[in-house]
């Protein structure tokens, strides 16, 4: 296909795509005069700032600057390729994706069929895997899976395999067409030191690990004999599985959430955990596959719930490094309560000893993270020992420092007075004559240039009025004006390449430019009045002098500096007269 019409279908593909009406598929939207709005997706806020600009087609948030157009969006919100948008939104249209080799590129296109391809062969793996488990040579797995009181219907619903030996999957594979190279890409075998390609999670128990886009990226696996190797492995790290990146279980998250919605999210840490669980009736489960919690896994949790309940086992209370990993959580605006369990058991444990009530009566109790902070400082010291008490006190004042109000801060300290036998008058004392902590030598942010200088505040004003068809910036030609910045040049000439064609669309400068640079800059200013009134036609006509006389004042630089180099009398009185020329127009932009 022509790269043209490629265009032209994604022209279409965007027409059909209906801005709002996707957006609004993933997060709450409200209509605001002309405009929609919403709680930016991408990074946490109470006030909406992410504007949706219908008529325009395209979105821009003014809290951190995100923009672009319905394909952006779901690239950004779906952390996927531009492909995989497109057929996403494709597919929501009805519409078939046309080939498209001019555009996307040699090296794209490889990448695509590759990432096509290890898709398929992780797909086929796990048919492959549960397809043993029902050969009638699994007794011992299903057995295993029996003594976990897993249900038939739950082990269908996760897709559970079997692995008997470390060939049989290489030789199906091969046996289906894929060469050895791709397999071994795709994750789901290894190539061992003498050569030979065997099943990554050879002889295991199989937890197929599956993205919020339905798709199997990779395996988890449990020994099913005694052995020296680690109980749980998960294939190895690939173009399609990054384990920071993926939570276990979102995929039917997702649909729980498109099905009627969910209020919380409980965060627990393995596989079984999360099918015992959500066997148990709490279908709203994930499971982070580790303890070290990342950023990529808070923002993805954020996307189905603000709150997000933490249960993994009674030992986890004296993870130092782990119950620091859940602060990133808090970073990314989640409100987190920790599920306080039994010493020495996880949520798997609880539901099969106690029930899915007993299991609940642990999400009652569930505490802010900070109340399990000092949880967690508690269960560290014998406070029989007065300077293991002391201790704990201490450690217990540097916590409540991170309380966020005064209110948190008295309620923590009565708790400690009382855990610790010592009055609250005293703690106050020792909590405010205590030396503030020093912080952490970090390096400083690089300081933002936006508005720094007033030709760059003149160019992205006059750009902005244009872009967005203000009346008093319609016989304004920005081509003819002095830009230094690349980006101000190229959305100077589409707007003019627009007008020539009838009308300027802000969203198709998307397809020509980064939107997180100056165009976002730009898109800033279409908020509350900054365009609209008579003081912004003022500024309007004092930026556009400030642009000109820019001009100017650059052409009189060059004009002095030629004089000063010219030998000849006769071209020193033209370039003279040149410059007073320049001295006259220069008069006028004042």
């Amino acid at each position: 296909m022509r790269e043209g019409e490629y265009a032209e279908f994604l022209k279409t593909l965007k027409t059909k795509c209906d801005l709002v009406e996707v957006i609004s598929s993933y997060v709450k939207v409200e209509r605001r005069g002309a405009n929609y709005w919403a709680c930016c997706p991408f990074h946490h806020e109470k006030t909406p700032s992410f504007s949706i600009n219908a008529p325009d087609r395209y979105y821009h948030c003014f809290g951190c600057g995100a923009s672009g157009d319905v394909i952006r969006f779901v690239q950004e919100y779906e952390n996927v390729e531009f492909p995989q948008a497109v057929e996403i939104l494709a597919k929501r249209a009805g519409l078939e994706v046309p080939a498209n080799d001019d555009r996307s590129g040699e090296r794209t296109a490889e990448l695509k069929r590759k990432k096509d391809n290890y898709l398929k062969i992780m797909r086929l793996s796990a048919r492959f895997y549960l397809n043993n488990l029902y050969s009638g040579k699994a007794e011992k797995y299903l057995e295993y899976l029996s003594g976990r009181k897993l249900s038939p219907s739950t082990v269908k619903k996760f897709g559970l395999g079997a692995s008997f030996d470390f060939t049989s999957l290489p030789s199906f594979l091969l046996d289906n067409g894929f060469s050895p190279q791709d397999i071994v890409d795709s994750g789901a075998c290894i190539r061992s030191e003498e050569g030979r390609i065997l099943d990554a999670e050879g002889g295991r128990l199989i937890f197929p690990i599956i993205n919020h886009m339905d798709e199997v990226i990779a395996f988890g696996g449990r020994v099913m004999v005694k052995t020296d190797r680690a109980k749980y492995k998960n294939t190895r790290e690939t173009m399609i599985f990054n384990k920071s990146k993926n939570l276990y279980n979102v995929n039917l998250v997702k649909k729980l959430k498109r099905a009627g919605g969910i209020s919380s999210v409980i965060m627990v840490e393995g596989y079984m955990d999360a099918i015992s669980m959500y066997q148990a009736g709490f279908q709203n489960v994930v499971a982070s596959m580790g303890t070290s919690l990342t950023k990529e896994q808070a923002r993805l949790c954020k996307r189905y719930s603000d709150n997000v309940f933490i249960s993994y086992d009674g030992d986890f209370a004296g993870q130092k490094a782990n119950l620091r990993g859940l602060d990133i959580l808090k970073e990314e605006g989640l409100r987190v309560r920790v599920v306080p369990m039994p010493e020495g058991l996880d949520p798997d444990d609880v539901v099969k000893k106690f029930g899915a009530d007993g299991y609940r009566d642990c999400l009652e109790k569930a505490m802010p993270l900070i109340d399990f902070r000092i949880l967690a400082a508690q269960r560290k010291y014998d406070f029989s020992k007065s300077d293991e008490r002391r201790d704990f006190v201490k450690e217990a004042l540097a916590i409540v420092r991170e309380a966020e109000s005064a209110t948190e801060r008295e309620q923590l300290l009565k708790r400690i007075s009382s855990l610790a036998d010592v009055s609250y008058s005293a703690l106050m004392r020792d909590f405010e004559n205590a030396p503030a902590p020093k912080a952490e030598s970090t390096p400083a942010p690089p300081v933002r240039e936006e508005n720094a200088d007033r030709e760059k505040k003149a160019a992205r004003f006059v750009l902005a009025a244009c872009l967005l068809n203000r009346e008093y910036a319609k016989t304004c030609d920005p081509t003819e004006l002095q830009f230094d910045d690349e980006e101000h040049r190229k959305i100077a000439a589409y707007i003019e390449e627009g007008r020539k064609e009838g009308r300027v669309r802000p969203s198709g400068l998307f397809d020509l430019m980064d939107a997180d640079g100056e165009l976002a800059e730009v898109l800033n200013l279409d908020y509350g009045d900054n365009l609209d009134g008579e003081k912004a036609e003022r500024f309007f006509a004092d930026s556009v002098n400030t642009l000109r006389r820019k001009k100017l004042l650059e052409e009189q630089s060059r004009l002095n500096a030629a004089y000063n180099q010219e030998t000849s009398r006769e071209k020193r009185l033209e370039i003279a007269a040149r410059i007073g020329e320049l001295i006259k127009k220069l008069k006028n932009v004042r």
